[in-house]
């Protein structure tokens, strides 16, 4: 049985003075230490009437308090539930309505926003909240007696925790992710991404996000030190990694485009920086040169995934980025844990090149959403999740993706997949970033779009982009029309770029 709080004790007793977590201006806490406070916090909750299958929710920024709320539920067979600080409070309202927590946990950086929710949603019967004169450490430090863990802990196919998606498509889904599903996930990052154990690693995402999260339950498991950044500031990141020798640092590629540009990037010593790894979204091909330009020496690798397969199902190693060439524009190929198939609409397989939806089985994928049986059924079918990506096989089985399937533009009855275009666009010299989308089209259905945004202190010329599309991809692919966001374009919480959003404001300046 495995059971992940059970790795938290083990690394107690293996690396009990080793440091396992650090807040970036904060506390600092060893794998022994951390072991206590959490078998402490699981008292206190069992004491405070929360029973196997309840749910502990957690709302505040990257702290050791959400890694202490990861795993204590689990020690008395409930739920972690994290939840997103960027959503509205109508937003969170209806994440806690839908989850029902018992408990809620805050840090005094969101504890207006924890009142208003716990006014809302009555299953919450008590209120801790952290930091300096908040009522947790007290409580913490009178838990009372532990409850027997052994027979309450939840088991490895039980929901651990709940990670809510990111809701661009609809309402926020909760995610039951077990045991199985995130050891799996471990497992698999370390050994995939030929990681050594011991290392100090910093966890730059939200821990609300699956792809944060699952670095936090591989930890213990290879004894690894944790530097959580309550936000993301690039000037602190940077003198992070040069005071606490970090190893490893994990990005989104949005993150990526703006530490490169900073000017702290070429003041700090970053020379223990041994692995970088990427994922929640593709990287633009200019970017990941300049990328692997800036950081010689350090091995570059991307996970690509989701949060229903806890997240990860390909992995483009640190071998295959060495290696440059065309597999560069992919997300690698399926890890060993995790089988994956692209199949065209009838279900067949698609042939190698031919674009169609990838669909994954494996012990990481999730049982399904949090009391929605109608939309989990939807995409568990056949024992296959079905991801809505659309991606086809290269000749030797790397993954290139062409963008959710509902982002797919269809334009005179021909389908566009989204980041192919923006991939050309991308490479323009005054595009920063470019995202595409189909609009309402009178004649041709839909017609391509581009929001573009420039390269600082650049006005590209609209109709010089389209030629530069147009010398590159079929005709149809390039966009009709362009509009500008100067600064950055809109992105979700954890960092993809939001094209819901962008179809509101596409009335901006179009050519």
């Amino acid at each position: 049985m495995i059971r992940l709080p059970d790795l938290v004790a083990k690394a107690a007793r293996l690396w009990s003075e080793r440091p396992a977590v650090t807040v970036v201006g904060g506390a600092s806490f060893t794998w022994a230490q951390m072991d206590v406070r959490i078998r402490a916090l699981a008292s206190l909750l069992w004491q405070s009437g929360v029973r196997p299958g309840d749910r502990v929710a957690w709302l505040g920024f990257n702290d050791h308090p959400a890694m202490e709320c990861y795993y204590a539920p689990a020690l008395i067979g409930a739920i972690a539930v994290p939840l997103n600080f960027r959503l509205s409070g109508a937003e969170l309202a209806l994440v806690a309505a839908d989850c029902a927590p018992s408990v809620l946990i805050a840090d005094p950086a969101h504890l207006a926003a924890a009142g208003l929710l716990r006014a809302a949603c009555p299953s919450i019967r008590a209120l801790l909240v952290t930091g300096a004169g908040g009522s947790y450490e007290c409580a913490l430090a009178d838990a009372g007696p532990e409850p027997d863990f052994a027979a309450l802990a939840s088991a490895d196919s039980d929901t651990l925790i709940l990670f809510y998606t990111s809701g661009t498509t609809g309402q926020p889904k909760g995610v039951m992710t077990s045991h199985a599903n995130l050891f799996t996930n471990a497992m698999g990052t370390g050994y995939h991404l030929g990681l050594p154990g011991c290392g100090t690693h910093m966890v730059t995402g939200p821990l609300f996000h699956t792809a944060a999260g699952a670095r936090i339950f591989a930890a213990p498991l290879f004894g690894n030190h944790l530097i959580l950044m309550p936000q993301f500031d690039i000037p602190a990141l940077l003198q992070a990694v040069e005071a606490h020798r970090i190893t490893l640092v994990q990005f989104v590629p949005t993150m990526m485009a703006l530490i490169l540009g900073h000017p702290d990037l070429a003041r700090r010593d970053l020379s223990s920086l041994r692995d970088l790894t990427y994922g929640a979204a593709p990287m633009p091909l200019p970017l990941l040169e300049r990328t692997l330009a800036a950081f010689p020496g350090v091995r570059v690798s991307q996970a690509f995934g989701m949060t229903e397969a806890a997240p990860i199902v390909t992995v483009l190693t640190a071998e295959d980025h060495a290696a440059g060439g065309a597999r560069l524009a992919s997300v690698g190929r399926a890890v060993g844990y995790c089988d994956l198939r692209i199949l065209r609409p009838d279900g067949s397989d698609a042939a190698p090149g031919e674009a169609g939806e990838i669909v994954v089985r494996g012990p990481n994928i999730t049982c399904g959403y949090w009391n929605r049986p109608d939309e989990t059924a939807a995409v568990l079918r056949d024992g296959w999740y079905h991801t809505g990506d659309g991606a086809c096989f290269d000749a030797d089985g790397y993954v290139v993706l062409a963008g959710r399937i509902k982002d797919m533009i269809i334009t005179g009855g021909e389908n566009v997949y989204p980041i192919e275009v923006e991939n050309v666009l991308c490479a323009h010299p005054q595009v920063a970033n470019a995202a595409v989308i189909g609009l309402p089209d009178p004649v041709w259905g839909e017609r391509v779009h581009a929001v573009i945004d420039p390269v600082a202190g650049a006005m590209p010329d609209a109709q010089a982009l389209i030629g530069w599309a147009r010398d590159r991809l079929a005709h149809y692919k390039c966009p009709k029309t362009l509009s500008f966001l100067p600064g950055g374009l809109p992105l979700t919480s954890v960092g993809k770029i939001d094209k819901r959003a962008l179809r509101a404001l596409a009335g901006g300046v179009v050519a």
